[in-house]
């Protein structure tokens, strides 16, 4: 027998199976218990316009899941897009209660929770929210604001900095450390750089080996901030390997700055279906998406290695006294390698 708290843990760890791959989709994880409690039907949302994670789960369970419980990551659609709508599934399967973590804040597929009560199901709502919002926090965040979440990815010494004063910078950090980055690129839609890394390293910006071929690998769009186009003809991230999007000025308009407008930038991608980016440009690029309050996360890559000069991992970010200093709250550090991997979220200054 199976408790409701362990099936909502199996179905968040469910819905993580999903990143990278199901956007402009939430990822969706779905245990279905039976009357007596056991395991019948699970399952996860894979990739955009595939069946759902409830609807996978009760393929599974078949006559099982009547009479049985639904417990699903996020609240049930009640719409028809690629697919049919989950209520009428669960509802038609029979299922007696329905355990939801998070409410949908797509005005267009919620209503859900309402459609299962008019029909008799049980429901109950925010079991296990934060666990669950937290393992889809970029799609939420990206439909709560309308622009893509962004996480800063940078690699550095243990005194800030991301290259050596002659410039070169391969390997700051570790193996296991440039793996860790592979993994973190397969769940997201968009990598972002500048033209300035693209001339400096021309980085391919791809996924590779990582996946045990049960899902094909979706290659995440690139896309270099270039506000003149100086993107060589030439350069890796033109080649066949991933679709490539060379953002110029002349396409988004200026920012504050002068350089291709970055609001502009990220809501063009939201557009386009992409709801969580990762910015790999350098400092430059960094500290302009820092201080546009473009970014929602940071995760470093801190290798214990001392440099003393060199380029720093972070340049103007719009900080002039140590009043305006972007605060962070850490949410994990973790040893990769011989580096540490710190993962902190954007303290909101209070008005």
């Amino acid at each position: 027998m199976v408790t409701e708290d362990e099936a909502m843990g199996r179905a968040i760890a469910l819905a993580a199976r999903g990143l990278g791959t199901t956007s402009p989709n939430p990822v969706v994880g779905c245990l279905l218990l039976s009357a007596d409690g056991e395991v019948v039907g699970e399952g996860f949302h894979a990739y955009a316009g595939g069946p759902h994670a409830e609807i996978v789960a009760l393929a599974q369970a078949g006559e099982r899941a009547r009479g049985g419980t639904a417990v699903v990551t996020l609240e049930p659609c009640n719409h028809t897009g690629r697919t049919g709508p989950c209520v009428k599934a669960l509802v038609a399967a029979g299922i007696r209660r329905v355990v939801i973590a998070v409410d949908d804040p797509n005005p267009a597929a919620a209503g859900g929770a309402a459609a299962l009560r008019a029909a008799g199901v049980e429901v109950v709502t925010g079991f296990h929210r934060p666990e669950a919002e937290e393992g889809n926090v970029a799609w939420l965040t990206a439909v709560r604001r309308g622009r893509p979440y962004v996480t800063w990815k940078f690699a550095a010494t243990l005194d800030g900095r991301s290259a050596a004063a002659d410039g070169t910078s391969q390997w700051i950090t570790s193996a296991p450390a440039r793996t860790d980055v592979h993994t973190l690129r397969s769940t997201v839609d968009a990598i972002v750089v500048g033209v300035g890394t693209v001339l400096a390293d021309d980085p391919q910006l791809t996924v590779r080996d990582l996946r045990d071929g049960s899902l094909a690998i979706t290659q995440p769009l690139r896309v270099v901030v270039d506000s003149a186009g100086r993107t060589p003809p030439t350069a890796r991230v033109r080649d066949a390997s991933a679709p490539t999007w060379i953002a110029t000025a002349a396409e988004l308009g200026t920012g504050p700055d002068g350089r291709a407008d970055l609001s502009a930038l990220l809501t063009t991608l939201y557009a386009r279906g992409v709801r969580a980016v990762l910015l790999e440009g350098g400092p430059t690029l960094a500290g302009a998406f820092l201080a546009a309050g473009l970014v929602d996360r940071v995760i470093g890559y801190v290798a214990p290695k001392l440099l003393g000069a060199g380029l720093s991992a972070l340049v103007d970010a719009g900080v002039a006294t140590i009043g305006e200093a972007i605060d962070l709250e850490l949410t994990d550090i973790t040893q990769v390698g011989t580096d540490l991997r710190f993962t902190a979220t954007l303290r909101q200054k209070e008005a």
